[in-house]
């Protein structure tokens, strides 16, 4: 006996609305001092032909530095001793230029941002979920049509990846909102909040709790080497060997297939990796996470799944253990009523209208993840020199808003990609107030402001050659791509 379409679009709905839980809190010119002379290989401008940063202005202009040692404060230049093995992105090295003590407080930075952009409106939120909601429902509507028409199979598999790609970008929209509400930045009603995270988390197969859990350590501890919760870099230890084997894999393939093409190989493999299975696998292992640190750990199991090296960073302690729990009903009532779908009316059915944008919405989740916070020229920092407000501010907003002619995907998605930086320093600011904490931000530290230009497609494919494997120089952890910089950064210019 088949389902009806609509029907059992409302009954996943409806069925993780019941489920709902009651409300709970949310989870939670600068320059560098030379270590030595400045000689040959760990020069600048010795290393290529590229003017000096000023990065209060983003101004390019030539400097001439002296072959002097540096024993105070008040001898320091724009850039990092040491620049070799490190490509650019389109920052241009300025998350490289910045010292530890130049960075505001936590205070400070709240300080410019106006009061207003820290209370979330309802009617406003609402409005823009209905947005995401009919703009969805528009897209399935269209799918369940054409799935009377013209079937699935082989033959039509284009029409369905096309189909895939349109919805899963649109519903992307509702991702995010889930998401706002996991941070408090939704509505002041909690119950109404959660209510809605839950539902729209749980439909995409996301343990609501678990995540908002996860998702607030990820936030503390961006870019932190031992701590970090999500795209935590392989690091390389003094002998230049990578942790995992990583960087040897890269160095393998172009030594096999050249330099171009093996380059051009890894870079494909890691996108895959990453956009195609990058999200199941964090949410089962934890990929791409701390798992020496906290254990490896699985969003549907309150207790990790290896023994952590540090107890006390366990991921779900104390009340969440119960969160994790809850989170797994919602999402088992989704999985039990898709896979009655599927064996009523075929999995192909299935694949086709829930299936092919589910893993659409996945990708972009990680492309956002991933881009917002790693670049060829964007270190990590250790236990002892990581703080939140150094963490915040080395996020990275990219130009999203240029994907397509009209800024139809910045505006589908609330603006994630182009405002991350407000978000990373305050999550309870809702996107429609984000633009307005990102000016006041630009304007007030220009300096530590991070803005990419790099158009996204150029901006991922670098990072996918280049961000590999980290080593450490000074109080900062940065990648290394010694002898492939001009191809990395060529094939990614502006």
């Amino acid at each position: 006996m088949a389902i009806n379409h609509y029907a059992a679009v409302t009954l996943l709905s409806t069925a993780a609305l019941a489920l709902s839980s009651s409300s709970t809190a949310s989870a939670f010119v600068p320059t560098v001092k030379l270590d030595g002379p400045i000689t040959g290989a760990n020069s600048v401008l010795s290393r290529r032909s590229m003017p000096c940063l000023n990065v209060a202005t983003m101004a390019d202009s030539v400097v001439t530095l002296e072959n002097k040692e540096a024993d105070g404060d008040d001898q320091r230049f724009g850039a990092m001793t040491d620049l070799s093995g490190i490509a650019f992105s389109g920052l241009k090295g300025k998350a490289l230029s910045l010292n530890a003590q130049d960075f505001p407080k936590a205070g400070e930075l709240r300080g410019v941002i106006p009061k207003d952009c820290f209370s979330p409106d309802t009617a406003t939120s609402l409005g823009y979920l209905s947005v995401s909601i009919i703009g969805t429902a528009v897209c399935t509507a269209f799918g369940v049509n054409l799935l009377g028409l013209v079937g699935t199979g082989l033959v039509t598999l284009p029409l369905w990846i096309a189909y895939s790609i349109v919805t899963g970008t649109v519903a992307m929209g509702l991702w995010v909102l889930a998401h706002e509400c996991g941070h408090g930045a939704f509505s002041k009603n909690k119950n109404l909040q959660d209510a809605v995270g839950y539902v729209l988390h749980s439909i995409m197969l996301v343990p609501y709790y678990s995540w908002q859990r996860s998702h607030a350590v990820h936030h503390k501890y961006t870019n932190h080497m031992d701590l970090g919760e999500t795209h935590v870099p392989e690091a390389m230890d003094e002998n230049g060997v990578s942790a995992e084997g990583s960087f040897e894999l890269r160095e393998k393939a172009i030594d096999t297939f050249g330099e171009d093409l093996g380059l051009k190989l890894w870079g494909g493999l890691q996108g895959f990796l990453h956009l195609g299975v990058g999200w199941p696998a964090y949410l089962l292992i934890g990929a791409t996470g701390a798992t020496k640190s906290r254990g490896i750990h699985n969003h549907f199991l309150p207790d990790p799944l290896t023994e952590p090296e540090n107890p006390r960073s366990e991921l779900f302690p104390g009340q969440w253990k119960e969160k994790v729990w809850q989170s797994d009903i919602g999402v088992a009532t989704v999985l039990g009523i898709v896979t009655a779908w599927g064996f009523c009316n075929g999995f192909s059915e299935v694949m086709a209208l829930y299936g092919g944008p589910l893993i659409v919405v996945n990708a972009w989740l990680v492309l956002y993840t991933w881009l917002q916070h790693t670049d060829v020229d964007v270190p990590h920092f250790g236990e002892e020199d990581h703080t939140f407000v150094r963490g915040a501010l080395h996020t990275i907003d990219r130009p999203y808003d240029k994907l397509d002619p009209f800024g139809a995907i910045d505006f589908l998605h609330h603006q994630i990609g182009t405002t991350h930086v407000a978000h990373h320093f305050d999550s309870t600011i809702p996107h429609y107030k984000a633009q307005v904490a990102t000016d006041a931000i630009k304007e007030n530290y220009p300096e530590f402001y991070m803005y990419d230009p790099t158009p996204i497609p150029q901006a991922l494919w670098r990072v996918c050659k280049g961000c590999t494997s980290v080593t450490k120089r000074g109080d900062r952890w940065v990648w290394d791509n010694k002898g492939l910089e001009s191809q990395i950064e060529t094939d990614a210019r502006v």
